[in-house]
């Protein structure tokens, strides 16, 4: 038999090959899909060579075309914003903790665990300006948004300092802190601002105007606090310390405006981006955590609009000011970047010609069949078989519903409210049953709120009496009204739910007492009857 279909094979002739490109799967149709989820995830990755360790921090260049510097171990490397290659690396003496650009790009500062800060040229290895003050580790240091003559650092020394990097002198220490002082930033409005975190648990606001070096503002955090940022109106800041990020209003003095706790282990590191271009952008608070997320908070929502997991604990990242480069940094010296991917039309419009494009292009993949090419539909696809063909059939993959997608995924008060809202009393039994086998029928309708409380209580209503049903919907109702009874007490559009089903677990027990009755009058009728 095995010689047969050899044989057979063998006397169709192929005459031309041509690759063809694998259709691309669909994406479900949950209606997950957002503005944000299409923006965030339409960073193209870009392999980077990893590091020898922790990847400490970064600073984007504030001019075009927006390079970046990455600290790691005790160098700097310089990055290309366009290749995301490595232009220039800048040894300093210890790991380095920190670094920020000055607002026209020609410098910046990097400060490192001995206590260092140093000032660098983009252009030139060597440092300009060193700056020794601090007794302690440097943890931060921070250029203010337009001037270029005054550093703000802060350290393991418990003090904030002021600096002249001109004269490379210290003008003023500020001390208020009673913990490491960890992170720092400066205001985009007002270049005397700026604020700075510390594990203490408190962020501190300061005016370099003022003087008797005292804090104008303090607020506490909960927490210790490890990345502090001001966002782009001057007027809010975000901390962030263990596993949540908290927003504060500024102007409204120290208000607390929303709270995002969706990381699990300790947030690392904070930054703002913008996400679309021109008038229509809005800025999105960007975190990542030691969990291995970074989490996208639409803080005027107080909402996560995009979540991404990457393999190793992160932290730091960073956006360029024009959203076209996200880097984030491991903990074990893994950098993953990603560029926005360019539209076809400004790719069209950078080509020089057709020819330079066509000679790139690799002859195998040019040739690679596809939908708009005609060849795709005259290679065969819609012929028939013959009889001696041997079909390959594919399985059909079995379309599951919105609530049995949930359960896979082990989210099961959300497979239940689903399945309730679908009203088909199969589904919703068999979806109780799945929950009772898995121990979790109790423990979602402990979760449950008010409205969906109230759909388990009109289905209940319906269907408690039902005789297929009955068996499981009777104890269930029991145990509704014992767990959540306070909950239904107290609310208005409960009672008529209440009222209805009191109702029909009467009428029901009335016909139960008539059909008993019944049977005890038939059954020594059928008894005599049998014995005759």
């Amino acid at each position: 038999m095995e010689e047969e279909l050899r044989v057979r094979l063998n006397d169709h002739a192929v005459t031309k090959i041509f690759p063809v490109r694998p259709k691309s799967t669909a994406k479900s149709l949950s209606g997950s899909e957002t503005p944000d989820s299409r923006y965030w995830s339409s960073f193209k990755p870009h392999p980077l060579p990893n590091l020898v360790s922790s990847v400490a921090a970064f600073a984007f260049s504030p001019v075009h075309p927006h390079s970046f510097v990455v600290a790691n171990s005790a160098t700097v490397s310089l990055f290309s914003s366009h290749t995301l290659s490595a232009i220039r690396r800048f040894s300093l003496r210890d790991v380095v903790s920190s670094v920020s650009f000055r607002s026209d790009g020609a410098l910046f500062a990097a400060s490192d665990l001995s206590g260092l800060v140093q000032v660098f040229d983009v252009k030139e290895r060597m440092a300009l300006r060193s700056l020794r003050s601090h007794k302690a580790p440097a943890r931060f240091v921070k250029y203010p948004f337009q001037d270029k003559l005054h550093l703000v650092s802060g350290g393991d020394d418990s003090v904030v300092k002021y600096w002249d990097v001109a004269g490379a002198t210290v003008i003023s220490d500020l001390l208020g802190h009673k913990d490491y002082v960890r992170c720092g930033d400066c205001s985009p409005v007002d270049d005397s601002m700026f604020i700075t975190g510390s594990y203490d648990h408190t962020v501190k606001v300061w005016d370099a105007r003022v003087d008797k070096s005292k804090w104008v503002a303090e607020i506490n955090h909960g927490h210790p606090v490890e990345d502090v940022v001001y966002l782009p109106s001057g007027g809010m800041i975000a901390t962030a310390g263990l596993n949540s990020v908290k927003v504060w209003d500024l102007i409204g003095g120290g208000r607390l405006v929303c709270s995002m706790e969706s990381h699990n282990k300790t947030v690392t590191s904070l930054c703002v981006g913008r996400m679309g271009l021109g008038e229509a952008a809005e800025n999105r608070l960007v975190s990542v955590a030691l969990d291995g997320y970074m989490k996208v908070f639409d803080y005027g929502r107080a909402k996560v609009t995009y979540s991404m997991r990457f393999p190793a604990p992160l932290m730091s990242v960073g956006i360029s000011p024009d959203g076209s480069t996200r880097v984030i940094g491991g903990s074990n010296g893994m950098l993953f970047a990603g560029k926005k991917k360019v539209k076809r039309e400004e790719k069209e419009k950078s080509l020089v010609s057709v020819w330079s494009v066509r000679s790139e292009v690799d002859e195998r993949r040019r040739r690679a069949l596809r939908p708009s090419n005609f060849r795709y539909f005259q290679r065969g696809q819609t012929e028939k078989p013959s009889e001696d063909d041997f079909l390959v059939k594919g399985k059909k993959r079995v379309k599951l519903t919105r609530h049995d997608k949930l359960l896979k995924k082990f989210r099961h008060k959300e497979a239940l409210v689903s399945v309730l809202g679908e009203k088909k009393p199969a589904s919703v039994v068999a979806v109780m049953e799945e929950l009772v086998a898995r121990r979790k029928l109790v423990k979602c309708v402990a979760n449950m709120e008010g409205g969906e409380l109230g759909l388990l209580l009109s289905f209940l209503q319906r269907y408690s009496t039902v005789q297929r049903y009955s068996g499981l919907l009777m104890g269930l109702t029991k145990k509704v009204l014992e767990t959540r009874g306070d909950d239904i007490k107290g609310k208005e559009e409960f009672k008529g739910l209440l009222r209805n089903l009191k109702r029909e677990v009467n009428q029901e027990m009335k016909i139960q007492h008539s059909l008993v009755e019944i049977q005890g009058v038939m059954a020594p009728l059928m008894r005599i009857a049998g014995r005759r």
